[in-house]
């Protein structure tokens, strides 16, 4: 008997040392990494302002501390997270961390991944604020922390400022970008991504009719091209030129904002617009909570407009059949799988159901059947390959333009 006890203790030490120190590894979407611990907590703050719950666990491997905001087991849905966080944020840098946070044990085969290669890097962005501000700066700036040295370290210019010397151009600026509506100059809420042209990446996205600072792109000419695309107006663009802004619209107002104008124009007929804020949930005819600002945009665009007719045109990425989940043409709930049924149907099909289902909700608020019509294309026309990292841009909707 105590020879069998003996038998068991030793298996269990066996499993102990083998399969217990070697736990299952995460997915992190990772959007900063300092080597200060009090520049993560402020960072958590700073992601809050963008509607980001983010929270912080040291990496051992590298001895810094990474702000996430998705913890899953899901590879892909990190990868997607992050891709997405990227194009709607000024996180422009996040990428994805596999392998184990806070943990006391060794990260083996723990990665950083770049979202968009999928592939691992070295390269990450390090960047901690400074505790100390200079007297005549009212917000935080970012200083680069160097890593070990064969992690090279990437500035992020949404957060990294270009060092002022004397006789240099500001580093930051003082900015409002003023998007109102041509015909009556009300003001429209939206966002103006600001793009490093020279070296094809995003120097950030800003909240338009509001005061915010913007950093200079750390190019050498300065140049940036601001887009403002909002949905239910033609897409608006302009360059300007952080170092020496000359254009003749533009002012200064008391407070020593920049003032950028972008005139924008109601959607005309011939036009299609891609409604990029609309998205469904996995194999359904159901929109997520965080589309409805977007198709009430669209309501609101028609209910202004009685002489505009549409056609609603849904896409899907390839052309597998599969699950489809409907909502249930009794529901009133168009933003929940609460009420849904469930079937079987080719991507041609999934695509009319989501084209359908923005329809029905338009017909709920009121607009009249007479002014919609569908177009369901399956797969048929990809934006980009059906296996490339951003195949999820090919799942959309897109609205034309019919009458005016």
């Amino acid at each position: 008997m105590k020879t069998l006890f003996s038998a068991v203790l030793l298996t269990f030490f066996v499993w102990k040392s083998y399969g217990a120190t070697t736990p299952q590894s995460h997915h992190y979407v990772v959007i900063g990494a300092f080597a200060i611990k009090k520049n993560a907590e402020r960072f958590i703050l700073h992601a809050a302002q963008h509607n980001l719950t983010a929270r912080y666990e040291i990496n051992p491997e590298r001895n810094l501390y990474y702000v996430y905001v998705l913890l899953t087991d899901d590879r892909n849905e990190a990868i997607q997270t992050a891709l997405r966080i990227r194009k709607d944020s000024p996180y422009n840098d996040t990428w994805v961390f596999k392998g184990i946070l806070g943990a006391a044990v060794g990260n083996h085969g723990a990665e950083d991944i770049n979202p968009l290669t999928q592939q691992t890097t070295e390269s990450i962005v390090i960047s901690d604020v400074l505790s100390a501000q200079r007297e005549h700066q009212n917000a935080n700036t970012i200083e680069k922390v160097s890593s070990s040295p064969q992690n090279e370290v990437i500035a992020s210019s949404s957060f990294v400022p270009s060092v002022t010397t004397e006789n240099a151009a500001p580093d930051q600026r003082k900015m409002v970008f003023s998007l109102y509506r041509a015909d009556n100059r009300d003001e429209i809420n939206g966002d103006v991504l600001a793009i490093d042209m020279e070296r094809s990446r995003k120097v950030g996205s800003f909240e338009a009719n509001k005061p915010v600072r913007m950093f200079h792109p750390g190019n050498k000419s300065g140049e940036v091209l601001l887009i403002a695309e909002v949905f239910g107006y033609r897409k608006a663009q302009r360059s300007f030129n952080f170092t020496s802004p000359n254009e003749n619209d533009l002012k200064t107002d008391e407070e020593g904002n920049l003032i950028i104008p972008f005139e924008m124009v109601r959607l005309q007929k011939g036009d299609i617009a891609v409604m990029y804020n609309v998205y469904f949930f996995k194999d359904a005819a159901v929109m997520r909570p965080e589309s409805r600002w977007e198709v009430n945009s669209l309501l609101d665009m028609l209910k202004e407009n009685p002489r505009y007719k549409i056609r609603i045109h849904g896409h899907t990425n390839g052309n597998a059949p599969g699950k489809i989940i409907s909502r249930n043409p009794k529901s009133d709930n168009f933003f929940s799988l609460s009420d849904t049924r469930e079937g079987y149907g080719s991507a041609k099909k999934l695509s009319q159901e989501r084209a359908e289902v923005i329809r029905e909700y338009l017909l709920a608020n009121g607009i009249e059947a007479s002014r919609m019509q569908i177009k369901a294309w399956g797969g048929k026309r990809p934006v980009v390959d059906k296996l490339h990292t951003l195949a999820e841009s090919n799942v959309r909707v897109e609205i034309e333009i019919l009458e005016h």
